[in-house]
This record gives structure tokens, sequence and C-alpha cells, in this order.
């Protein structure tokens, strides 16, 4: 979540600020964007991810990080944080520190109702501007709910939604499987949540 602008910054400004910062920032035309913290069921689905894909990875030439790994779309100069991201074959980064990637194959994004908006906006049209992103994945931390956009050779997306326990979301282009009761493994959902999450759904 997006919580408040900051005064225009340089990118080295950026990037050194962040480098000793309690706390992640997103960096977007020369503004810095305070990120909130996440709920105790939105660092349960992101651990099950990365335990399930980082098992399936573990023989393939792909490796996942978590949130603290930053991604620079570089067609407009914006650095993110994406909760879950996957990077396959040669890893590219901006320079030797080896924190800032510039190659995702796979970003992963758990919606609250906060943020929902801005990742299926704003923030799903800037990762398109990746020429390597080949699926945008938003999974619900409030009710059993992935959805998938997967890129086509003609630039548009093809779009599937999972909305069982029982249903498996593959992902493709890393030759993976994302079963929903792994994902939501140790996941409560709150019923307030579940209410709240419903209207959305009919209003949206």
């Amino acid at each position: 979540m997006l919580l408040q602008k900051k005064n225009k910054i340089s990118r080295e400004e950026y990037l050194a600020s962040e480098s000793v910062s309690e706390t992640r920032n997103e960096y977007f035309d020369g503004e810095m964007f305070a990120m909130a913290g996440a709920s105790r069921e939105h660092n349960q689905i992101a651990g099950n991810i990365v335990r399930v894909l980082g098992n399936q990875l573990l023989e393939k030439p792909c490796s996942v990080f978590s949130s603290d790994m930053k991604v620079k779309i570089q067609p407009i100069g914006k650095y993110s944080y994406p909760d879950i991201v996957v990077v396959c074959e040669k890893e590219k980064y901006e320079d030797e520190n080896n924190d800032v990637l510039l190659n995702p194959v796979v970003i992963i994004e758990i919606l609250s109702h906060s943020t929902e908006a801005y990742h299926r906006g704003d923030k799903f049209a800037h990762y398109q501007l990746l020429d390597s992103l080949a699926e945008y994945i938003l999974v619900s931390q409030y009710v059993c709910r992935v959805e998938k956009f997967a890129r086509r050779d003609d630039e548009t997306w093809i779009y599937s939604t999972y909305q069982s326990m029982e249903d498996v979301a593959g992902i493709e282009a890393v030759k993976c499987e994302l079963p929903l009761s792994e994902l939501y493994r140790k996941v409560n959902f709150n019923p307030s949540h579940l209410k709240q999450a419903a209207v959305s759904s009919q209003t949206g």
C-alpha cells in the first residue's frame, strides 16, 4: 500500500536512502512512496507460495524471491517491491549489489482491500512494460481466489481464475503448479473480511 508522497528526489538519492531504510519504499517520477506493513494472513500466504514454488524450482534454472527484492521497470524508471517474483536463466540486475532485478518472469501480488485497485490498475499497467514478464498473478488474502494474467505473443493477456481449494493454478512460464490448498495452508479467513470481499466483487 502506498501511504504518502515525499519530496522529489533523484534515483541515486532513493537508492542510497533505501539501502539504510527500515521500511520499504517504492519510487516513481522522483517521489518515494512508503509501503504499509503486511497482515498475518498476507505473510502466511507469501511464505506458502515461496515454499511451494521454491521446492518445484530446485532443479530448474529459476529462483523465487519474496518482497525484499526490488524490481525496476526501466521504460519509466520505477522501482517496485512485488510480493513474490520469479526469475529464470540469466538474472539481470541494475548493478553489482544484485538487489534491483530487471527481468522478472512471474510476479505475484497478494491483495488487500487498500491495495487491490492499485494492483489491478496502475501497477499492472506498469508491470506490462517489462518485456520479460510472462505471467502476473493476483491472490486474495480474504477469500479463496487466485487470478492469473498470461501474456500472449501478440501482447494481449489471457485471464484465468481459480476459486476452490481443489483448484491448481498452473504457471506455464516456469512449469510449476500452485495448489490453492497449499497456497492457503494455515490461512484463517476473517468473516468480516469475507463479507467485505463479497461486496467488493459485486460492485467492482
